[in-house]
Parts: C-alpha cells; structure tokens; sequence
C-alpha cells in the first residue's frame, strides 16, 4: 500500500497487489473439491478412493498450470532481454556515431589550422616582399638574414 497526495493536498492511498491468481484457484478447487467429498454420501473405501483420484487430478492441473507458467515466464524474459539487446546495440550505434562526429570534427580543425597557417605565412611573405620592395625604392639597403 502507498500513500500519495494530489494537488488538492488531500491523501490518497494506492493499494497495489502483487502475485498471480492462479494460486488462489488452486487453493479454491482443491478446498472446494475436499469439502464436496466430505459430504457426499459415500462408503469409506469410495470416499479415499474418490479423494485419492481427485487429489491426483488436482496435481496433475497445477503441475500443467506451473508449466503453463514457466513457459510464459521464459517468453517474458526472453522478450525483454532481446529488448535490452537492442536498447544495447542501438547506444553502441550512437557512441560509433559520436566518435566519428569527434573524428570529423577534429580533421575539420586540423584542416583548418593548416589553411590558415598556410594564409599566415602566405601573407608574411607578401608583407616582406612589400617591405623588401619598399626599401629598395627609397634607396635603403636590406639587412642580411
């Protein structure tokens, strides 16, 4: 059982069950079976007899009922493991997908940073040969480096 408030700020209690109803049945039938054979107007040796066979009955249905039960447990279980399987494989897909974007991004930075070191020293170099040319028409003369 839990307890919740709404917005009205009034308590609201949530009973939650849990388990399968197959038990209670079972439970029902073999009470119900025992009582009817109690009261039926038979000898003792029928009365074990009758019982002995219902209660054979009675064990073979829930031996069927729990098989019944198990296969649906593993169908479940396989069900959601091939679920988690592909929630799995699909953030595998995304992390592949996120270091090649990395990957892309950091060749796209490379390239860059060459280009414009290439622009830099293109410039450079024109700067000096308009320095160089500059010089030597004012009649300066050019240091040696």
């Amino acid at each position: 059982m839990t307890r919740h408030r709404d917005d009205d700020d009034e308590e609201v209690v949530v009973v939650e069950k849990h388990g399968s109803p197959v038990a209670p049945f079972l439970w029902g039938l073999a009470i119900g079976a025992a009582v009817g054979l109690l009261f039926a107007p038979m000898s003792g040796v029928e009365l074990r007899s009758n019982i002995k066979d219902r209660s054979r009955r009675l064990k073979d249905l829930a031996v069927e009922k729990g098989h019944e039960i198990e296969e649906m447990v593993a169908e479940g279980y396989e069900k959601a493991r091939a679920k988690v399987e592909e929630e799995i494989e699909g953030a595998r897909g995304k992390v592949r997908e996120g270091r090649q974007l990395a990957h892309d991004v950091v060749d796209a930075g490379k390239a860059a940073t060459l280009t414009a070191r290439e622009e830099l020293e293109r410039r450079l170099a024109e700067a000096r040969e308009a320095r160089r040319a500059g010089k030597r028409q004012s009649g300066e003369e050019e240091p040696v480096a």
